[in-house]
């Protein structure tokens, strides 16, 4: 076997070992959430390969640029990337095939379209650190033990039983969109009813299939239009509540406003439009005497406590 199938053999390998590692962590989880066991993944078989794409493509990424970089925060980062558009992505297809989300991120914080979202990304990156830098050295050693013929075959052995067991989902699949495509309700809870008496009722592998996604959503295009109807009322009502809190805060602050400082601005106002229109070489006695008698008003006015009061809590 020469170099480059030995390679591709390794990497082949190390696909499975982590779609395995990682269906053991989905059904460590699940069991611990719904407490019994749950057959997670797409395929029949233990293993999620979402898992093991993210670690071969996190594997080949770092190795190409060894002479380059090999530091903690590269794998980091390349895991962050990498891993965050292979989760991206799946969830894109297979809702754009299947018409369902089977994972949506849209109520965690810092999310993308709800298909990612950051705590896992750092989880990601983490999990990348300790594939590279530590789980692979072991594997890749302990995988140069083995006879390269052996790992040949091991390798073509599995890739083989993947591909039949993805032929055999290919069809649980084409038959779950086919039954939301003909569904008429308009929730998804309703679809997930619909579809799991679907599934019932057929052999143990689709059985198996409906009990391995529970919180799958499903979206056709009534719901998609329900949705968005949804959404434009709850931003119609959204806006109609805040400019009625900005109208009720208008209101009352109005009320709450003391009648003493709107009289005192007023006659603050006042005075200044007697100063500029007041003149005392042009003025008859009548003015002048009206003039001198606002004057000693507001002097009296303005030499009692309350108004003093007032004039410090303005300033």
């Amino acid at each position: 076997m020469n170099a480059a199938a030995a390679v591709l053999a390794d990497l082949v390998l190390l696909f499975f070992i982590y779609s395995f590692a990682g269906w053991c962590i989905e059904v460590t989880l699940k069991y611990i959430q719904y407490h019994r066991f749950i057959n997670r993944g797409f395929l029949t078989g233990p293993i999620c390969p979402i898992y093991g794409t993210g670690a071969a493509l996190i594997t080949v990424a770092v190795r190409l640029l060894t002479p380059i970089e090999k530091a903690y925060g590269t794998t980091f980062a390349i895991s962050f990337l990498l891993c965050g558009a292979v989760e991206y992505f799946t969830s894109w297809y297979l809702e754009k095939r299947f018409h369902a989300r089977w994972w949506d991120y849209s109520r965690k914080p810092m999310n993308l379209h709800g298909r990612v979202w950051a705590g896992n990304l750092i989880l990601f990156g983490l999990s990348g650190v300790g594939i590279v830098h530590f789980f692979n050295p072991a594997l890749f050693t302990a995988l140069d033990r083995i006879a390269p013929l052996t790992k040949e075959i091991a390798a073509g052995g599995l890739a083989a039983v993947c591909a039949a067991d993805y032929v055999m989902t290919h069809f649980i699949l084409k038959l779950v969109k086919m039954g939301v495509e003909r569904s008429q309700a308009d929730n998804t809870e309703e679809i997930s009813l619909e579809i799991r008496r679907l599934l019932t009722d057929k052999s143990v592998f689709y059985r198996r299939f409906a009990e391995a996604y529970p919180d799958v959503i499903y979206q056709t295009d009534r719901i998609r239009a329900r949705l968005a109807e949804i959404k434009a009322e709850a931003e119609r009502l959204k806006s109609e509540a805040e400019q009625r809190a900005q109208d009720l805060s208008q209101r009352v602050g109005q009320i709450a406003e003391p009648t003493a400082m709107i009289k005192n601005d007023l006659i603050e106002r006042q005075g200044k439009l007697i100063s500029r229109l007041y003149d005392a070489e042009k003025a008859d006695d009548e003015t002048k005497a009206l003039k001198a008698a606002i004057d000693a008003d507001l002097e009296r006015l303005e030499s009692r406590p309350i108004a003093k009061i007032e004039n410090i809590v303005r300033k």
